[in-house]
């Protein structure tokens, strides 16, 4: 009878985890803001990238001697770090209180605000700190923003649209900046195959 009790037990211990992790991750967030936002877009961004080279990986089977490139991960964590979190954070706080709800036509103004001001503006910034991070001259940074920034601002605009007309109008504004990571997770992968 006594090992039937431990494995409930220990059952339960396993069904309570997620209930602890979410507390935890309600606290750090009331807490430390800033750096729990940081810290999560860096993890969910290197997640991306990690899950775009695998499948990209599984497509090309007949290669099978290519190797994960372990500074892709490390790069997009760098810049969900230092510049996704913390900036969307800024971003969503200045957006709440330079149009607020009660303003007429809150949501869409908001919307409009993200999508032609900080979605390209997030975007240039993100393709020069990742081309910088992999060690592009100026030349082939240009080259690269040139090539690459007017299909990525387009596929942002129909991916996330959507997203984020939910994110700023349905999503509480301290979960805004974990939302928008989750689709992250998609948008990274996006633009990762964007480099092959």
């Amino acid at each position: 009878m006594a090992p039937a009790a431990s494995k409930l037990r220990a059952r339960e211990g396993l069904g309570a985890l997620p209930q602890r992790a979410l507390a935890q991750y309600l606290r750090l967030l009331r807490l430390y803001p800033v750096f729990t936002k940081a810290a999560t877009s860096g993890i969910l961004s290197a997640l991306g990238n990690f899950l775009a080279q695998m499948i990209e990986k599984k497509r090309e089977k007949g290669n099978c001697s290519q190797k994960l490139d372990v500074g892709g991960p490390l790069r997009y964590a760098i810049y969900g770090f230092f510049f996704t979190g913390p900036l969307s954070h800024l971003f969503y706080l200045f957006m709440e209180r330079w149009i607020p709800s009660e303003v007429p036509l809150a949501g869409v103004k908001r919307l409009l605000l993200d999508r032609l001001l900080f979605a390209p503006a997030l975007l240039l910034l993100f393709l020069l700190i990742v081309s910088f991070l992999e060690g592009k001259d100026a030349a082939a940074v240009a080259v690269q923003i040139r090539r690459r920034f007017w299909p990525a601002l387009r596929v942002n605009w129909q991916v996330w649209t959507p997203a984020q007309f939910v994110n700023i109008n349905y999503v509480p504004l301290q979960f805004r900046v974990l939302f928008a990571n989750l689709v992250s997770l998609f948008w990274y992968m996006y633009l990762a195959s964007l480099g092959k």
